[in-house]
């Protein structure tokens, strides 16, 4: 990494050096016909830093979906943008590249895919040392505050005063949630779609989950009430609430609305949605008719500690027996299984996920170079444009797939 930024005249500059702006520059630095002066520009003192924190720490690189068709389906914003791009550079040329490069791919059980060292600085490293072998220089803190075209050239203002110029320009700012990379945008004459979060946990305080954290239940139906938005799939019982990548699909693709209602709405849950209570609840009078329905769960899936939670909410108590099971109480355990009701009344940060629904209309862009259709030779990559998808290495794919498109159309 270059420490000071003397040189003036650049072929490209990237704005950002996370995962599009260096899958970027690697990109331009591939296909370029003659060795190119390109630079990264970081406006913190970090590189890489949702690399190193996603999945844990391991980084969940893609995932394992090579179909564009149904690859898409994991995007609430930005499906019909990525059908072409998805064509171009999909999962199977993220593996590829990363194999090239020494980085052996995993893939886990749910489709996610890891580096088989299950360690972040694994990704941050072959990032690094292919910008570095391609000659990109790398800068932090180094914030552009404003862009200017003269002529055939862009003319970059750092926050400390220094000027640029640069042939093209590769914006990967991240989520437009951060001030100073919408103004930049928008100085551009683009119009930004409000930035809200995506990828986010509920809050939930009701006697049902507490004392629960850590109990995680899957499958579990949920549904924002009054909404068409629902999901299947693990739900999680956090200390504060509800979480599981059931809930941050949910959230994902509800992220607008929700952000409207101020995060304060119903959340219906199906715990058992696989699961014919009556026949199950008869078939346990015969069994256990003299056992404390509280004593053991009736569902292989249900914790035996939420089980008892769900008992005491349906007015059953601890001494109730299955042969004492009486309509009422039977109506009140069905309802409090699967068709409950947990008021939202906030949200929190996914720990490993900063996803951010809104950015740069992608009608705006021509979407085969993610070039400006406003500037020509301004393009963009990553979360700056409004695509975001669900947890499970789909906004990474973004990233490599959006900084493939304009990397390598920014010197060809």
């Amino acid at each position: 990494m270059s420490v000071e930024l003397n040189q003036s005249q650049w072929d490209l500059v990237i704005i950002g050096g996370g995962a599009a702006g260096f899958f970027s520059a690697i990109m331009a630095g591939e296909h370029a016909s003659t060795p190119l002066n390109i630079a990264i520009l970081e406006k913190s003192g970090q590189l890489l830093q949702k690399v190193k924190i996603s999945g844990g720490g391991r980084c969940n690189v893609t995932h394992d979906c090579h179909e564009p068709k149904e690859l898409i389906k994991h995007y609430p914003r930005g499906q019909k943008s990525l059908i072409g791009p998805f064509h171009h550079f999909g999962p199977s040329d993220t593996i590829q590249w990363f194999e090239n490069r020494g980085v052996e791919l995993k893939v886990e059980k749910d489709g996610r895919m890891f580096p088989i060292t299950d360690n972040s600085q694994t990704i941050i490293d072959c990032l690094s040392n292919a910008a570095d072998e391609l000659g990109v220089q790398v800068f932090t803190k180094s914030g552009v505050s404003e862009i200017q075209q003269e002529g055939d050239l862009f003319t970059l203002t750092l926050d400390k005063g220094q000027i640029l110029q640069s042939k093209k320009v590769i914006i990967c700012t991240g989520g437009t949630r951060l001030t100073a990379g919408a103004k930049l945008v928008e100085s551009l004459g683009h119009d930004l779609l409000p930035a809200v979060p995506s990828l986010f946990t509920f809050t939930i305080n009701h006697d049902l989950i507490t004392d629960l954290a850590g109990l995680s239940v899957n499958p579990v139906e949920v549904k924002i009430a009054g909404t068409k938005y629902e999901n299947r799939g693990p739900l999680l019982i956090t200390h504060w609430g509800v979480s599981g990548p059931g809930i941050l699909k949910l959230s994902a693709f509800a992220a607008r609305d929700l952000a409207e209602q101020e995060y304060q709405f119903d959340l219906k849950v199906n715990w058992c949605p696989d699961v014919d209570l009556n026949k199950l609840i008869q078939l346990k009078r015969q069994e256990w008719g003299k056992r404390a329905i509280a004593s053991r769960s009736a569902l292989a899936s249900i914790p035996k500690r939420l089980w008892a939670n769900m008992v005491q909410c349906a007015g059953i108590t601890d001494k109730t027996t299955w042969s004492q099971l009486g309509k009422e109480e039977t109506k009140a355990l069905i309802s409090i299984i699967q068709d409950c009701t947990l008021p939202v009344s906030g949200k929190s940060i996914n720990k490993d996920e900063f996803v951010t629904c809104g950015g740069v209309n992608a009608n705006e862009i021509t979407l085969k170079t993610m070039e400006s259709k406003l500037v020509p030779g301004i393009h963009f990559a990553g979360e700056v444009v409004n695509i975001d998808g669900v947890t499970g290495g789909f906004n990474f794919q973004n990233a490599w797939t959006s900084g493939y498109l304009a990397g390598r159309a920014a010197v060809v």
